[in-house]
């Protein structure tokens, strides 16, 4: 007899990441071909199993090879839902999910997620859209100015190493560890630049050619990976130019960020505000700083950048969110004063998992193109997420890099620079065709140096733009169609938001669209959604968040056989253009296709149409791999309004008419645009952020709970609420309006006792930003903890004594009904004497059922692979186990085989019974 294990639970988005340490782990290597999943008729796919001990239950994947430690959260999914985030194994290879964290009513479709790409299937074969092959984009002309250029100050460089610092929810110490290189012999005091890296790999063997791991601190004869390191170049630039820079280490947070539900975003945000609480005090009291800082000039911490790659972007987003509204004490690694301010970010390939950006601090997005990480682009995000949160003057530009992959940008990252192991993060598979935009070696691709070049050039366009306030470096950003001659022979395109943009058309918000469809950019309708999940490529635009449906997320959708075809959009009210010099469109084509052509014409509210001009648009080059259905700026001037007498205070629709044969686009936004980059102020704004409760749930009547959501700040504003119903993962919505103190996000959770084993429930929701408001810790709610005693399981014989032909069957057996899915593992032994049953001695389907064999060549029965989970569904008392033997002509003796209950590493339970069935020769 044994104690059953826990095993179902709703799905909870617990953020965790993958973790990729090297070496072999035995455990892991059980037999998992004669799986049986939430349904006996649908057979969980190669790769996957039901495991669990000590009362746990998980769903358990194994990689073919080791996955390596990334910034993109690995997902488990059934199709368009979203199941959770499993934990990582040391190997690289094993992730686990909990399953009293998911419980879907039937484990179909599933499949492995990062980013978007699947994990779990060999990747698409390299498709191109269009007719064309992949070719860079033509080369735009060079801006007035090259940030890319060297400064005329020597630099000066050193490290310090300050005592480690516990941050909420993490066991290990985060080490206070930075590289500063600022300008020698600068004057005055000099404004700060902070470097943070992304998730990697924390430790390496030295000689090896793949030891890494992802453990804090590093085991003996390991070394930690300096990835804060990675950045030397770009801040041996900028100290050049006279600013002072840091980069700092956070592999204790790499270490640990698995179990942390935001990912480790208030975590990274604790780490950046504990250094520049340092540079504070060492500002105020030179004498106790460091002796590299001594040695550089004083900074003006009036005056700071943050820079963050991968995870890194997301957690000095967050830095930034969090200097201007305080986040909840409990959850906050830092809760001094704020003596500082961040005047823009860089974000690098970043993830934003929360996809909740900071709308009042200007920022640049660097999207790799070849990204094989975050290759979703979700980084777009910080682009397309502010519009209408605040006040609308800070500049969000995205940085397009044709052929920039994820890891390149950090030269501790890059393969032949790294003193760590290191690699290309788009890969290359030699069984397929090589990728036409992204292999080595394609016209498209960027070496190593050309990509570190390019992106030190762009840190240094935003650090001149947002710090030393020169407005002439906007124009490489801003959607001008400029380049920067020192990133060459990179081609980099931009668009934005922000800035000296007024009003827009927006697909959001009521407007109405004829010629043309208003189409979602998440939804898992293909009649609905933007982009068909079929069509090869994805859209950074349309980043996947927690739900499988959105509300506010919309484009046009144009789509013509014929030229003339007009698409017109119309404000829910009319939107002034005074002011503005050009009207600036977001629009997207195909990958690789060219020529694709509009008129661009307004109409005011006394129904005068003027065209304003004609545009032009060639889509990125594109695969099925990449995320190239991204929106190029197009800009029109409004002189032909102006002298045909257009009311550009009041215009109601924008209309494009297609010029080209056939061809389709997306619209995205269109704004009225002026050159000029505003001084930018934060807008007072509320802020919310979801806590979690766990609660039993008892043994009788029924409590109401509600699940915890902070609302600080000043002001009001809209977000919208995502309620995730605990059995099918579907999300109901509502707009809600917040503001400090108050309790206007209020969502009840009715738990009903009883004394049946069941499961564990998740009852979440998810927030995002609508309008005036910001929010920091997106998803939380309350988890109700099933509190009953495990049913006792109990393998017996019912008939263990057979003659062949018939049929060996044995009772996995629960003493009580119960709630939930059970599983156990049971698996055939090698016998200790006599004969034992072949592989010809039972029924050859039933044995390429269960063990996914054939019976030839003949072997015993336990080298057959016959390790299964048998289930108990919910109500159920009990399942058989049968072997259907057959009849031969042969003589023979009696032959047997032995059953038992093993671990979820197949071992056999100790001291429990192992079973022996005999089969009789036919007399």
């Amino acid at each position: 007899m044994i104690r059953a294990r826990r095993i179902c639970v709703t799905a909870v988005a617990v953020l965790a990441a993958l973790a990729g340490s090297p070496g072999p782990a035995q455990a892991e290597q059980a037999r998992e071909s004669g799986l049986l999943s939430a349904t006996d008729d649908n057979p969980l796919p190669p790769g996957w199993r039901i495991g669990g001990e000590g009362g746990e239950r998980e769903l358990v994947w194994r990689a073919p090879k080791a996955v390596p430690m990334g910034d993109a959260r690995v997902e488990f999914r059934t199709g368009d839902r979203l199941l959770g985030v499993p934990k990582p194994a040391k190997d690289g290879r094993t992730f686990r999910l909990a399953l009293d964290e998911s419980r879907p009513q039937q484990l179909r479709n599933l499949q492995v997620t990062a980013a978007g790409r699947r994990l779990d299937v060999a990747a698409d074969a390299p498709h191109e859209s269009g007719s064309r092959e992949a070719r860079p984009p033509a080369q735009a002309p060079a801006g007035g100015v090259d940030p890319g250029k060297p400064g005329s100050y020597r630099t000066v460089t050193g490290k310090y190493d300050l005592d480690p610092v516990r941050l909420p929810g993490f066991d290990t110490p985060v080490e206070m560890t930075a590289e500063v290189v600022a300008p020698k012999g600068a004057a005055g005091k000099r404004p700060l630049a902070l470097f943070l890296h992304g998730r990697h790999a924390t430790c390496y063997k030295p000689g090896s050619e793949d030891d890494v791991t992802g453990d804090w601190p590093c085991a003996d004869g390991y070394k930690p990976i300096p990835s804060h390191l990675g950045y030397l170049r770009d801040q041996r630039l900028l100290a050049s130019q006279g600013y002072v820079t840091v980069s700092i280490s956070a592999n204790g947070i790499n270490a640990q960020d698995w179990e942390a539900e935001d990912a480790g975003a208030q975590a990274r945000s604790s780490l950046v505000r504990q250094h520049l609480a340092r540079w504070a005090d060492w500002t105020a009291h030179r004498s106790s700083a460091p002796a590299v800082v001594r040695r550089a000039p004083k900074t003006d911490l009036s005056r700071v950048l943050l820079v963050g790659h991968s995870r890194g972007g997301e957690g000095v987003n967050r830095a930034a969110m969090d200097s201007l509204y305080r986040p909840p004490t409990a959850e906050d690694g830092y809760r001094g004063p704020v003596r500082w301010k961040v005047r823009g970010t860089v974000l690098i390939g970043p993830t934003i998992f929360g996809q909740n950006p900071v709308a009042d601090v200007p920022s640049v997005t660097l999207l790799p193109g070849c990204d094989g990480d975050v290759s979703d682009l979700q980084g777009e995000d910080f682009v397309d997420g502010t519009r209408g949160i605040g006040r609308g003057t800070a500049l969000h530009s995205a940085v397009y890099m044709v052929g920039a992959n994820h890891n390149y940008f950090n030269s501790e990252w890059t393969p032949g620079e790294a003193v760590a192991p290191a690699r290309d993060d788009f890969g290359t598979d030699p069984e397929q065709p090589a990728d036409p935009v992204c292999a080595p070696g394609a016209a498209t691709r960027l070496t190593a140096a050309q990509q570190h070049k390019a992106g030190a050039t762009y840190i240094a366009a935003a650090a001149r733009l947002f710090l030393a306030g020169d407005d002439r470096v906007r124009p490489l950003l801003d959607g001008s169609g400029k380049r920067a001659p020192s990133a060459d022979p990179a081609r980099v395109l931009t668009h934005a938001v922000g800035g000296r943009r007024g009003a827009g058309f927006l697909p959001d918000g009521g407007a109405k669209v004829t010629g043309a469809r208003l189409c979602a950019a998440i939804d898992p309708d293909p009649a609905v959604a933007c982009l068909n999940p079929q069509t090869p490529g994805s859209s950074p635009h349309f980043a996947s968040w927690e739900t499988d449906r959105e509300t506010g997320r919309s484009a046009v959708d144009l789509k013509w056989s014929t030229p003339g075809r007009a698409a017109r959009v119309t404000s829910a009210k009319p939107v002034s253009l005074r002011g503005s010099q050009k009207l600036a469109l977001r629009v997207f084509v195909p990958p690789n296709t060219s020529g694709t052509r509009f008129d661009v014409s307004v109409t005011d509210s006394s129904n005068r149409r003027v065209k304003l001009g004609s545009v032009r648009v060639d889509g990125l080059p594109g695969s099925a791999r990449t995320a190239s259905h991204w929106a190029q700026e197009l800009r029109v001037p409004l002189s032909a309004a102006t002298r045909a007498g257009l009311d550009l205070r009041h215009v109601k629709s924008l209309e494009m008419t297609s010029r080209s044969r056939a061809g389709r686009a997306w619209l995205m936004d269109a704004w009225g645009w002026a050159p000029g980059t505003p001084a930018v102020k934060a807008a007072t704004l509320p802020r919310v952020d979801v806590g979690r409760t766990t609660v039993k749930e008892g043994d009788s009547g029924a409590r109401t709970y509600r699940i915890p959501v902070e609302i600080s700040g000043r002001g009001s504003g809209q977000v919208r609420v995502y309620v995730l119903d605990p059995d099918s993962g579907r999300a109901g919505s509502r707009l809600v309006t917040v503001r400090p103190g108050s309790h206007a996000i209020d969502v009840p959770v009715e738990v009903k006792g009883d004394t049946a084993y069941g499961e564990d429930v998740e009852h979440d929701i998810a927030v995002k930003a609508v309008r005036g408001a910001v929010v920091g810790k997106h998803r939380g709610g309350v988890t109700v903890e099933n509190d009953d005693p495990e049913p006792v399981i109990t393998l017996s014989p019912v008939a263990d004594r057979v003659t062949e032909g018939e049929t060996l069957t044995w009772r996995l057996s629960v003493d009580a009904p119960v709630a939930v899915d059970l599983y156990e593992p049971v698996r055939v032994l090698p016998v200790t004497e006599g004969a034992e049953l072949s592989t010809k001695d039972v029924d050859p389907q039933w044995l390429k059922e269960w063990s996914g064999g054939a019976a030839d060549p003949e072997r015993p029965l336990s080298e057959a692979d016959l390790w299964v989970w048998l289930h108990i569904p919910p109500g159920s008392t009990g399942v058989d186990f049968v072997v259907p033997t057959v009849r031969d002509q042969a003589a023979e003796p009696a032959e047997s085989m032995r059953l038992a209950l093993t671990d979820r590493n197949a071992e056999p339970l100790p001291d429990r019974p192992v079973l022996t069935g005999t089969v009789l020769d036919k007399p």
